[in-house]
């Protein structure tokens, strides 16, 4: 019993030596560990945030680098804090971005110089080719007769004018050649009567020839009833110009009516193209411009017209506006109902703008920025004034001068360095501009190949080693 009270005592001492020991150990090496809190880059830190505290907040930025600003302290709809701005670190106007020249060479930046160009926009629609209104004529009687023989008698077939289409009867033509004739024997019966009396007869054959002549009888049928004197059953229409017949509603043997169409002929020696123009492009339009047409009847040939009118009215559904164009058929391939793509060029040729690739504007949706280059591998972010676009290039109404270079090419990747730290240091809470970023701070590492170099007031740069 004794000796199992002196086994059960020893093994209490050991556990309890091993644990003394092992407690001591895990102590000293928590001391080592927490050793590198006094390192350089610790006191470093704790330095700038110290002097973070002691300058003045101005007022406090969108994380994302947007351009709306709060005097307080607010979250964006995103959750996101917006980032302080102290005061000797507000953001520097035109503050530049370095990076180093095998970087440039690797991301294949491109520069152009800003110049001045004369900007030509073509404006691309569709239409359908049309007759020409002012030359489209319908043949429509004055008086109610009957088709008694046609000499055109199928549609699209081609007319000369003065050419005869068709022989109608009518009573009332008949009878109004009678009055003639009987108003001519009495004029020329009472040529040596009074001079009042022979002034009657005479209105008498004027009147007869005149109701003739307004019932579009022709020049032609009027001097052979004059000379030869005898009464014509049938009197014949011709054509009044040269064209094609366009449609043909009469038929031979029908009663017409006044006013009843018999023939449409138009003459297609020149055609119309009614084309839709979207109603942002409109104001770039006028009449007297222009104007390349192209068909799928006929690839490869061109076509050219002059824009000869824009409609002041605007289709609400679709949002288009009707612009007229006239273009030369003198070998009558355009047909009407024909589609026509329809290319119009708006330049005025009047002076020449100052432009830039379009390629080298980044649009966030409220401004428009570019990046210029400063020397050797340091750019600087230019908001710019954009007007027209046309050829490739945007007008540039304000914020670039002529003989500045601008990047062309990868400067999205430039930019997307400066958009990540903006994003790092708006999760962080509290990093400023020209401050190290908020990651940082709270002792997590940037991302591998960037680093970041504090700014001063009057420097507003920021080093790009990589992305």
């Amino acid at each position: 019993m004794k000796r199992t009270g002196i086994g059960i005592f020893i093994l209490v001492l050991v556990t309890a030596g091993t644990t003394a020991g092992y407690w001591w150990g895990s102590h000293q090496t928590t001391q080592a560990i927490q050793v590198p809190e006094h390192t350089d880059h610790g006191q470093q830190a704790m330095g700038q945030q110290a002097s973070m505290k002691e300058r003045k907040i101005l007022y406090y930025r969108h994380p994302m680098g947007l351009s709306d600003t709060s005097p307080v302290p607010k979250k964006d709809g995103m959750g996101m804090e917006y980032t302080p701005v102290y005061e000797g670190g507000e953001p520097a106007v035109g503050g530049a971005g370095k990076i180093s020249l095998d970087k440039v060479q690797k991301l294949g930046v491109k520069t152009e110089r800003v110049t001045l160009r004369d900007l030509t926009r073509a404006v691309r629609a569709v239409g359908t080719i049309e007759a020409n209104e002012r030359l489209t004529y319908t043949i429509t009687p004055k008086f109610d007769g009957w088709v008694e023989r046609l000499y055109v008698n199928t549609t699209g077939e081609p007319v000369q004018r003065g050419q005869a289409l068709l022989d109608v009867y009518s009573p009332e033509l008949v009878a109004t050649q009678q009055e003639y004739l009987i108003a001519l024997t009495g004029a020329q019966a009472v040529k040596d009567a009074d001079p009042e009396i022979q002034e009657r007869m005479q209105e008498l054959v004027d009147s007869a020839l005149q109701r003739l002549d307004y019932w579009d009888i022709s020049p032609k049928e009027l001097r052979e009833l004059r000379t030869e004197r005898k009464i014509k059953r049938v009197l014949t229409f011709r054509s009044p110009v040269n064209g094609v017949v366009l449609d043909k509603p009469v038929l031979k043997g029908m009663r017409f009516m006044p006013g009843d169409m018999l023939y449409k002929i138009a003459d297609l020696s020149t055609v119309w193209l009614i084309a839709e123009i979207f109603e942002q492009d409109l104001g770039l339009v006028r009449a007297k411009q222009q104007v390349r047409i192209g068909v799928e009847t006929y690839p490869g040939k061109d076509f050219t017209g002059t824009l000869a009118f824009v409609y002041p009215t605007l289709n609400p559904g679709t949002r288009t506006g009707r612009v007229r164009v006239e273009i030369p058929n003198p070998d009558l391939l355009l047909k009407p109902a024909m589609y026509a793509n329809v290319e119009i060029a708006t330049d005025d040729g009047e002076q020449k703008v100052l432009a830039v690739p379009d390629s080298a504007v980044l649009d966030s949706g409220v401004r428009q920025i570019v990046l210029i280059e400063r020397g050797e591998g340091l750019f600087e972010p230019r908001e710019v004034k954009l007007g027209a676009r046309a050829d490739g290039y945007f007008e540039v109404l304000d914020g670039l001068r002529e003989e500045d270079q601008v990047v062309v090419s990868a400067n999205f990747l430039i930019d997307a360095d400066s958009n990540m730290k903006a994003a790092l240091g708006g999760f962080g809470g509290h990093s400023g501009h020209g401050t190290a970023p908020a990651a940082a701070a709270d002792g997590i590492p940037p991302p591998a190949g960037m680093t970041t170099e504090s700014s001063g007031p009057s420097s507003g740069a920021t080093e790009h080693t990589g992305h």
